[in-house]
């Protein structure tokens, strides 16, 4: 990966526009044949494996960012109750906004490895996915879904694919319904150096950008680098 490739500046690694229709969403393209694959076998098990969201390029992550910021749109707690964040001070909306959402240049959702998914066969007409723990937990609508993938990646049959935020770590929170390639993710994560994304901060325009940038070590322990580390993996 290129630096611009890794936090998300770039988007030439991707597979091209007619494959990201079918699949559901813009993916690396050395992602789409296991991605398939998984596709394949979810639906032989009676499941319509489906993408909420693949690639999320730099702008649209500081966009998202940026706006929890400003207050237009949600700061959740671990809970997931929306925050006043009008009682916060911007080191604590810092880390509200980091538990659910990713630094913009830290996104895993950068390298196009990294996928939200959901049972289209589960979901009810007029229903919009949310992507909260009631609808991946025990007796949530997509929960046999996850029950099917979470044997598949135990038995190292998942092809290639595994749950980096599969427990709470005191980062991010546990998210069910995200799947990295590992045989990939995991190499770029080793890629994204702390001096690449302090630049990418540093010329990002992000809100709250000094304060990010005063405490940036710690967040990529806390954030970043602090997910699952699969053994390895067949793809």
């Amino acid at each position: 990966m290129t630096p611009a490739q890794l936090v998300g500046l770039a988007d030439d690694h991707l597979c091209d526009a007619a494959t990201a229709e079918s699949l559901g969403a813009f993916v690396h393209r050395d992602v789409v044949a296991p991605l398939t694959a998984l596709h394949d076998a979810a639906r032989t098990a009676g499941f319509d494996l489906r993408l909420t969201s693949g690639f999320r390029g730099f702008e649209r992550q500081r966009s998202i960012w940026n706006r929890k910021v400003a207050g237009e749109l949600a700061v959740l707690d671990s809970c997931g109750t929306p925050l006043d964040i009008a009682t916060l001070t911007p080191h604590e909306l810092m880390l509200a906004i980091l538990r659910w959402s990713a630094l913009p240049g830290a996104s895993r959702h950068h390298w196009g490895t990294d996928i939200d998914v959901y049972d289209a066969a589960a979901t009810p007409a007029g229903y919009e996915v949310q992507l909260i723990p009631a609808e991946v937990d025990a007796g949530g609508m997509h929960a046999p879904l996850h029950e099917w993938l979470d044997a598949r990646i135990a038995a190292n049959a998942a092809f290639g694919f595994y749950r980096p935020y599969d427990r709470d770590r005191g980062g991010v929170a546990p998210e069910r319904w995200h799947l990295s390639y590992a045989p990939l993710s995991s190499h770029f994560l080793s890629q994204l150096t702390p001096a690449l994304l302090h630049d990418t901060i540093a010329q990002g325009d992000l809100l709250l950008g000094e304060e990010i940038l005063a405490h940036l070590p710690a967040l990529i322990d806390r954030f970043v680098t602090n997910v699952s580390h699969p053994t390895p993996i067949i793809a």
